[in-house]
């Protein structure tokens, strides 16, 4: 067993289908299910058993899933002791991270944890939304990720915080604070893109209260919302946490009634993580705690 088929495997047991393991790994499916019936036939076990059109672990296969992983993780440990441990050098940690999600990482989390971790360069993999999150996490371009849940199960979720989201609109727009959810037919909104997640669980927000806005904006690009509700065009939803800078704006920021809230959490792949990820997820739980 060499490295490359201890990632094949690995892969497969995260991504539950050949096609996805796969298309994680740069490689044709049926190249990566040749390798796995080659590896099974050198080691004399069954890892991996057909379920409809996915595939499941057995129980030799999950000790074998298991040990890959270690395997892995240990090799990567000691990458990263050659590439980083001199002094000429410093450890990166990779995290991904929402557009509406980054001000908040880079304002009060990595403060902290470089105080603490000098020696560690932080770089942001910048996504446009939770489902790119969890595709670098699986594709290994970052060790963590920041987005709110929920995501797949086959990522571990550390909860940090619960944050509000709000409704942000023009100042000429006379409104109560809070704002009744029936105060949303028929209100002008941009919105995230047509069959993005996000869009998909505001559309359900609105059915769950017979809401029905209008929409003037579609777009996933944060700025192009911000403009619209500076034009007067359109308000928007969105984390409290962004009150801030739409404030500076001169846009008006209202709670919602009922109040609606999203888990942030730091998300990573089941794996050992570095230890420079651990440290920062002690950063971060130690900060929620405060």
């Amino acid at each position: 067993m060499n490295l490359q088929q201890l990632r094949y495997v690995v892969a497969t047991a995260e991504h539950r289908t050949m096609t996805d393991a796969a298309r994680s790994l740069y490689i044709a499916q049926p190249a990566l299910s040749r390798a796995i019936r080659d590896l099974e036939r050198e080691l004399g076990m069954t890892l991996f058993a057909r379920s409809g059109r996915g595939v499941v672990v057995t129980a030799q296969g999950r000790r074998v899933v298991k040990l890959a992983r270690e395997a892995l993780d240990a090799v990567r440990e000691i990458e990263g002791l050659g590439n980083h441990g001199g002094p000429a050098g410093e450890a990166e940690l990779r995290i991904a991270s929402t557009p509406s999600l980054e001000p908040g990482l880079a304002g009060r989390l990595l403060p902290a944890y470089t105080a603490e971790h000098p020696g560690v360069r932080v770089h942001i993999v910048r996504c446009d939304g939770r489902d790119a999150v969890v595709s670098a996490i699986r594709d290994q371009r970052a060790d963590l990720g920041l987005t709110d849940l929920p995501v797949p199960g086959d990522l571990v979720t550390h909860p940090l915080e619960r944050q509000e989201i709000v409704l942000i609109s023009p100042p000429a727009l006379e409104l109560p604070n809070p704002v009744p959810m029936c105060r949303l037919d028929g209100m002008r909104l941009a919105l995230p893109a047509r069959g993005s997640v996000r869009r998909r669980e505001l559309e359900a927000m609105f059915g769950r209260y017979a809401v029905n806005p209008v929409v003037v904006l579609e777009t996933d690009e944060r700025n192009g919302w911000l403009n619209a509700v500076r034009a007067g065009q359109a308000s928007l939803l969105w984390y409290r946490g962004m009150a801030e800078q739409a404030g500076r704006a001169g846009l008006v920021v209202r709670s919602l009634e009922p109040a609606v809230r999203r888990v942030i959490a730091v998300v990573h792949a089941r794996r050992r993580l570095p230890l420079i990820a651990q440290d920062f997820l002690a950063t971060a739980e130690k900060g929620t705690a405060a």
